[in-house]
């Protein structure tokens, strides 16, 4: 991706705080459960590579790295800002990109395995998404969102997005656990499912 390309690039919201290193005792809890599940749910063979679209900051990149050393790994993410950060910071020799999610610049069963976490809540189109993430994984597809109506309630508890109901900035679709496995069925075989709170994670494999 060139320069030029990277600016013209637009940004989304979502990233208001840095949940994977927040202080907060309570954030931290569910942060450790839904890395628990991502853990857990992650299918991962030896020697297999993973690209990760909405890498964002790239931290689960690096939980990757950390934890399968000899994988090949890549990362896109909308945003030329976070790119950047995310190499500089966290992905240095990582290849990373700026591209759509819902117009992946990357060939058909390029990759063994996709993850999209925290990514499709925030697009117009999340099937045209999912299309483009079954079309370039050869095997299988971890996936995330946040379960509503928990998670809009859970900001509402502690006083956020009043005016928006609970409703985190950027979040243009919203999902219960039984609607998100059945969208996410409509393109993979959905083989595992968990629910850390507020999330709703699956695996699921290429048909």
């Amino acid at each position: 991706m060139s320069s030029a390309a990277l600016e013209r690039a637009p940004l989304i919201a979502g990233n208001l705080y840095d949940k994977y290193h927040t202080r907060n005792p309570v954030a931290r809890r569910l942060m450790a459960g839904f890395l628990g599940s991502f853990d857990q749910l992650l299918d991962l063979r030896p020697g297999e590579g993973v690209l990760e679209v909405g890498c964002g900051e790239g931290y689960l990149l690096e939980r990757l790295r950390r934890r399968n050393p000899k994988a090949r790994l890549a990362g896109l993410d909308l945003s030329r800002e976070i790119v950047r950060l995310a190499f500089r910071q966290v992905c240095p020799g990582t290849p990373l990109l700026q591209a759509s999610a819902c117009q992946l610049p990357i060939g058909d069963q390029s990759w063994e395995v996709v993850v999209a976490c925290e990514v499709l809540e925030h697009l117009d189109q999340p099937r045209q998404a999912l299309a483009e993430l079954a079309r370039v994984c050869r095997r299988g597809c971890l996936l995330s969102v946040p379960r509503e109506p928990f998670w809009s309630l859970a900001n509402l508890a502690r006083g956020k997005y009043l005016g928006r109901l609970g409703n985190t900035p950027g979040h243009v679709q919203q999902w219960g656990r039984r609607g998100f496995v059945e969208l996410a069925a409509e393109f993979f075989t959905v083989e595992k499912v968990s629910s850390p709170f507020p999330w709703t994670m699956i695996w699921g494999t290429k048909r």
